[in-house]
């Protein structure tokens, strides 16, 4: 499997954002409601915005899945995009900053918890991050932390830990957490960081070694986008995934209330 550098990422990244943006400006519609997600949203979020939906006349909910620093550059690229949620708070403090969100209408809904995982067979016999040492231990997959908020939380819990250095000698960057899953659950590499939420999907093909500890709680918050023809049905939405029903559906998918 080749791996892309940071550098071409990096290229990559900013041509995908645009692109991204011009394709959901051609799909919508005016009655849609277009939520940008983090990428560990994919599976409950679809659900949600079934639900949600179904209580809507005449309204259809169309998800946008990916990084939550990819979904904020498609934002800011002018992309018809009604509520953003992502799987961090810098991610979200960056849509403020750049005031493409209505600051007033953000709001934690979830929390999530760092993983270990390793292929289900554990070819390597890892039993936790001081196994990553071991020698025949060679590669390992986590979030971009430059892009990937799963990235940033597990680079800040392994500098807590002392194992940072261990892991970026063997890093394969994901260009977001299902992709660090795929990575896994293929047996491309030999371990990898995903959320707890993430590994739960795909609990046949990959098994959680440990939770780490993270600086901060695994927090996520959503807002209403800042734009000329925002859907009304924006806060609506909001209001649904912190209703008891709303929830009820999060945590069938592993998400804990904030």
């Amino acid at each position: 499997m080749k791996h892309t550098s940071y550098s071409i990422f990096k290229k990559w990244f900013a041509a995908a954002a645009v692109a991204s943006a011009f394709a959901l400006s051609a799909t919508t519609h005016a009655a849609d409601l277009t939520v940008s997600a983090a990428a560990s949203l994919t599976n409950a979020f679809e659900e949600v915005g079934a639900a949600f939906a179904a209580k809507q006349k005449d309204t259809e909910v169309v998800n946008s899945f990916a990084a939550s620093d990819v979904l904020l550059q498609q934002i800011i690229s002018g992309a018809p995009v009604d509520v953003f949620a992502s799987a961090d708070q810098k991610a979200m403090d960056k849509a403020v900053e750049a005031d493409v969100v209505e600051a007033d209408t953000r709001v934690n809904f979830v929390q999530n918890e760092v993983v270990l995982i390793v292929p289900n067979d554990n070819p390597r016999n890892i039993t936790g991050l001081e196994s990553l040492k071991n020698k025949d231990v060679t590669s390992i997959a986590l979030g971009n932390p430059a892009s990937v908020p799963v990235g940033r939380y597990t680079q800040g819990a392994l500098e807590k830990a002392g194992e940072w250095d261990t892991v970026k000698k063997h890093e394969v960057l994901g260009e977001n957490v299902r992709q660090v899953l795929d990575y896994v659950s293929r047996g491309e590499v030999d371990a990898g960081f995903v959320f707890a939420t993430d590994a739960a999907a795909a609990k046949d093909k990959v098994k959680v070694i440990e939770t780490l500890e993270t600086v901060t709680p695994v927090t996520y918050p959503i807002a209403v986008v800042k734009r000329d023809g925002v859907n009304s049905t924006a806060q609506a939405y909001i209001d649904f995934v912190l209703s008891e029903e709303g929830q009820d559906i999060l945590a069938k998918y592993g998400f804990a209330k904030p």
